[in-house]
């Protein structure tokens, strides 16, 4: 006969609440039984940004002459906010940016963030070159400092007293809600007709995910009072943002956690967690998809003729499995099982910054008593309860302080590349091992 299943309830400082139950294990070694530990790691290779990307004129020329427009779209939930950076052209290293971390995109009740948001714009020096005269006249690229000198902000004067109007009348910058957590950021060259005027450079932006309410890189382009790195002198000096944009390119992808891990060991009957091409049962899939949360679903489980044994695998000090974070390995969570020939076993998680994804083994389960990676058993589905929105940027996401917008479709596998980003494969993301 199964024994109750203990719920311990956790929480974690860097991810909103989600809960942990495991089983209590008092029976006999049965000698038709064998041992088999299970092993499951978050591998994944995190990256601080979301999202990032270059932007240029695709007109005659890839500079923003006065009067003209340049727009670029993104994803962002709250919290998060959007920074970029163009080149003063006609200057020797000055470039336009907002202060870090850039401009939000939500107020406090989570509303989306809409019009001109010019006032977040400031001028700054790279640095790297003595300032002349700005305009027409000035020569590139200009004498050198003579050792280079922190990112500093340019208001009204530079270090060598030529005087700049204010960033926000020399550059217009509106946002557009474009629905489901995508914006449009429009720049206007508004500098024409002032003692300022000014082409803009092709430039760089990005948007940094968020956990438990921090930036990963609150600071991805430039940092105040120090020297500027990765690609940004080439841009503040010559307008080429090649490889400042490269850099930010390299450090854009995907960062989740998973949450604590179900696992159902079973005879005789289907996996009981879930069944491709049906809707959610109501059985407690639902809240571990969109939430995280398999004690509901645990306590249904141990009701299920055919189930042995249930366990929900929380990783310690954090509860969630967080992923490779720079030189720091992903969390890892292991479980001795105790199972016998026929045995089949079967794991959920979430993909924690989604709206309702998540990790599960596929079709029937594996053998119980498989030794060797299992990771080629699990899939990726849509648990069709939520509409999904950008992972790590949906403003409904419940791990991202949002509230699921409700749908009603079948459970189905993520496809890759989705309709808003390519996953690495599933392998490195989650690994699974028995042994």
């Amino acid at each position: 006969m199964k024994k109750h299943t203990k719920l311990v309830w956790l929480s974690l400082a860097v991810m909103p609440l989600w809960f942990s139950a495991c089983k209590d294990d008092e029976k006999m070694m049965d000698p038709t039984t064998s041992e088999m530990t299970l092993t499951v790691e978050n591998v994944l290779d995190s990256k601080p940004l979301v999202q990032s990307g270059a932007f240029k004129n695709e007109g005659a020329t890839p500079v923003v002459m006065p009067g003209e427009t340049i727009s670029f779209q993104f994803y962002a939930a709250k919290g998060q906010a959007v920074t970029f950076a163009t080149m003063y052209g006609l200057s020797n290293d000055l470039f336009f940016a907002p202060e870090n971390p850039g401009i939000m995109l939500y107020d406090e009740e989570g509303m989306p963030i809409e019009g001109d948001v010019s006032e977040h714009i400031k001028l700054w020096d790279n640095g790297t070159r003595i300032n002349e005269a700005p305009g027409p006249d000035l020569v590139h690229p200009g004498m050198a400092e003579s050792e280079p000198k922190g990112v500093m902000e340019v208001n009204g004067m530079d270090a060598q007293g030529n005087s700049y109007a204010a960033a926000s009348s020399l550059m217009q910058v509106s946002l557009t809600y474009d629905g489901n957590s995508r914006f449009t950021l429009t720049i206007k060259n508004t500098s024409g007709n002032t003692p300022n005027e000014t082409p803009f450079s092709p430039g760089v932006w990005a948007v940094s995910y968020i956990a438990g309410g921090n930036l990963l890189n609150p600071a991805p382009i430039y940092e105040r009072g120090k020297p500027s790195e990765h690609g940004l002198t080439d841009l503040a000096e010559m307008g080429d943002n090649s490889e400042l944009g490269d850099y930010l390119a390299d450090r854009t992808g995907i960062f989740t956690p998973l949450s604590p891990i179900l696992v159902v060991i079973y005879n005789g009957i289907e996996n009981p967690i879930y069944k491709t091409g049906e809707k959610d049962r109501g059985e407690g899939l639902k809240e571990l998809a969109q939430m995280g949360d398999a004690s509901k679903l645990a306590a249904y489980l141990e009701t299920i003729d055919g189930v042995k044994e249930v366990y929900v695998l929380a990783a310690e000090n954090t509860t969630v499995l967080l992923p490779k974070i720079g030189d720091q390995p992903g969390s890892t969570v292991s479980q001795l099982l105790k199972v016998a020939k026929g045995d089949r076993l079967a794991i959920a998680t979430m993909y924690g910054l989604s709206n309702d994804w998540f990790f599960a083994s596929k079709t029937s389960g594996v053998d119980a008593t498989q030794k060797g990676d299992l990771s080629a058993s699990i899939g990726l589905f849509d648990n069709g309860t939520a509409v999904d929105q950008f992972p790590g940027a949906g403003v409904t996401q419940a791990n991202l302080e949002g509230t699921p917008l409700e749908e009603s479709k079948t459970i189905e596998a993520v496809p890759n590349p989705n309709a808003f980003t390519m996953l690495p494969g599933i392998s490195e993301i989650i690994n699974v091992t028995l042994h």
